[in-house]
């Protein structure tokens, strides 16, 4: 995953959205795009902060975690709104728990597990722009 990340980067802005499973891979895989993005720190999970962000060269990126959020109003208490920008870039855990507060996607990734395989992941990309095409590591 982190490999995929670092190859889909220079393609990647907008909104993503990160759908799957709890352990699928999803916040693993948001790392590699980090990576590809040039930051080299740790990368936390945000699944209590709910927000991480990174500044860097090419702008903010957020990556936001919504788990444990109990209902988008949550997201208002917490600035969301203040850090809405069309320059950034947000990579979305658990989107579907603030449906229709956050903005649409510009990309959709879902991580299934592969039953029978040890460690195989299948990742579909829905991109809002049909002519992008992400490569392959």
């Amino acid at each position: 995953m982190l490999a995929l990340g670092k190859c889909w980067a220079s393609r990647l802005q907008g909104v993503l959205f990160f759908r799957g499973e709890l352990g699928v891979g999803k916040t693993t895989l948001v790392r590699g795009i980090l990576r590809g993005f040039g930051f080299v720190g740790a990368v936390p999970s945000p699944t209590y902060t709910l927000i991480e962000h990174y500044p860097l060269p090419r702008g903010d990126v957020y990556h936001i975690d919504l788990y444990r959020l109990n209902c988008a109003d949550e997201l208002e208490a917490i600035g969301f709104r203040d850090i809405l920008h069309p320059a950034a870039i947000f990579l979305i855990e658990w989107p579907q728990r603030a449906a229709g507060y956050i903005p649409a996607a510009d990309f959709e990734i879902e991580i299934q597990c592969i039953k029978g395989i040890k460690g195989g992941r299948r990742v579909q990309v829905t991109a809002r722009d049909a002519s992008v095409e992400l490569p392959q590591p």
